[in-house]
């Protein structure tokens, strides 16, 4: 014992320098450690005074983000900051520091920030669908879950598209009942969108008359226009407001609505639902969840389920509607570049044929029209905001971990170093020299990286199929007693043209 004590005694000397030393490494890599934090938050993006509580949210006009973002671009450069109450967020601007975010840097910038405001809807921790879900194992599982899904319901395939030619059959029955007469054609291109989407999701179609296919596109275009204005920002910003009971309900009646909807298609759909016949995408989704334990730990429970589908619908069917309504609002205003895709769909595909992916490859004008339609359009101006996933850096400037990300869209098709007329519709933006169709690398309505539009493909689809096609029956004109439609655009989330009426003639 007395040999022990001994040794401890000395021992003892060493074990306190070690203790010493332990202490002083420890404060030195946390004093390195901050000063290495200050040089990096020194190189923070610059950015308006914040002021007391709300930040900067006064510099913005939630009513037009891409007015103000283009002020604060012009002081402060293509990567500025911003903070929403306590959130900072950080702006990207312009084609180069978008792609070097999205691209090149795609899993630093893959997360999505939190939205407490649609916490009313469903959206928790187990449940978040894929649009605004938290980068990570259950997201990676569910968008692999319904990109494949969605191939083996014939997305990129003939039976997809199939699908297509047969309902641009059914858009331009509805076109030509109106017999030449002044009319709006948002109606029955949104239904015609929409059911490519309704029998991937749900294995039916609707009629274009259907009470209930109305109510539900109706639903749709409230709950996007619920998106834009400064309370949404407030209630996203200050999550205490967003659980103020009824308060989101009442600002979302369109949301709620939409999400009480699709509880009743899929509950409808559950009662018929064969684990031996898989009929559509709810079906696999349900087949996946009867899996157990772990398809629950991936995120296959009920709630996600009309997450997911609501996700579908609304990222398959009124981006695309928007689109093709801005493509014939340009014909209008463009009879010259109409009759160019007229001679061009008489030439390869004739009037009888339908048109077919296939012929896309055959008419470089007609697909560079739709792609300048895409561009000038502008119809998702600003994305989905991202979340940086950890540290990292754009351009020189630091941007820290959890930060939000808006990537202006916007000033990427519209950059003017990459495009001859950046503010014109000019279809000459795709071909080249010899009238052959070229895709510039800075065409990204589509967005890039890991966060990239899940419907792409689809959507190229059926751009080309019911614009060709649309062309291919009819010549469409202004109505002589109506004004001359407006150019601009109205703002709630998308870029939407104003109301306008056209008169379809048939070729």
């Amino acid at each position: 014992m007395s040999l022990l004590l001994w040794l401890g005694s000395q021992l003892s000397p060493s074990w306190s320098n070690i203790s010493v030393l332990g202490v002083f490494l420890t404060v030195f890599t946390l004093l390195l450690d901050a000063m290495k934090r200050r040089r990096q938050w020194s190189r923070y993006p610059p950015g308006p005074v914040s002021l007391p509580f709300v930040g900067t949210m006064l510099y913005v006009d939630f009513q037009n983000p891409l007015l103000s973002f283009n002020q604060l671009r012009e002081k402060f450069g293509n990567v500025f900051s911003l903070q929403n109450c306590w959130s900072n967020l950080v702006v990207l601007n312009g084609y180069k520091t978008v792609k070097e975010a999205l691209v090149h840097k795609s899993e630093d910038f893959a997360d999505r920030p939190y939205f407490p405001m649609y916490e009313y809807l469903g959206y928790g921790a187990k449940s978040e669908g894929i649009v605004f879900a938290r980068y990570g194992r259950a997201w990676k599982e569910l968008r692999k879950f319904t990109l494949s899904t969605l191939r083996s319901f014939g997305m990129g395939k003939k039976s997809l598209e199939e699908r297509v030619v047969e309902e641009a059959g059914f858009l331009c029955s509805a076109v030509n009942a109106e017999e030449g007469r002044p009319f709006d054609i948002h109606c029955a291109v949104n239904n015609a969108v929409c059911n490519v989407i309704c029998t991937t999701v749900y294995g039916e179609r609707f009629s274009y008359g259907d009470e209930t296919f109305k109510k539900l596109l109706k639903l749709f275009q409230d709950s996007m226009k619920e998106e834009s204005g400064f309370l949404p920002q407030l209630l996203n910003v200050v999550p205490i407001l967003s659980r103020i009971p009824g308060l989101p309900q009442k600002v979302f009646q369109g949301q709620k609505g939409l999400m009480d909807f699709i509880d009743v298609l899929i509950k409808k759909h559950m009662e018929t639902w064969d684990p031996a016949h898989i009929r559509d995408f709810t079906d696999a989704f349900l087949k996946e969840m009867e899996k157990g334990k772990e398809a629950e730990e991936n995120g296959f429970n009920y709630n996600n389920l009309r997450l997911v589908t609501a996700d579908l619908f609304i990222a398959g069917s009124e981006t695309t509607s928007t689109t093709l309504r801005w493509a014939l609002l340009y014909m209008l205003l463009h009879p010259e570049i109409q009759s160019k895709v007229h001679a061009e769909i008489d030439k390869v595909i004739g009037r009888e044929r339908s048109p077919t992916m296939e012929d896309q490859v055959s008419m470089p004008y007609t697909n560079a029209v739709i792609h300048e339609v895409q561009r000038c359009g502008d119809v998702v101006p600003i994305g989905l905001p991202h979340m940086t996933y950890r540290d990292t850096e754009v351009q020189g400037f630091f941007i820290p971990k959890g930060t939000g990300v808006i990537t202006n869209l916007s000033s990427v098709l519209k950059d003017e170093a990459f495009w001859e007329k950046p503010n014109e519709f000019y279809p000459e933006h795709f071909l080249d020299a010899n009238g052959q169709f070229v895709k510039p690398e800075a065409f990204l309505p589509f967005s890039a990286g890991r966060r990239v539009c899940l419907g792409e493909q689809l959507a190229r689809m059926e751009l080309f199929i019911f614009f060709t096609t649309l062309m291919q029956k009819f010549t469409f004109l202004l109505p002589e007693d109506q004004p001359r439609p407006r150019k601009d655009s109205c703002f709630s989330f998308l870029n939407s043209p104003y109301p306008y009426q056209l008169r379809a003639v048939p070729r």
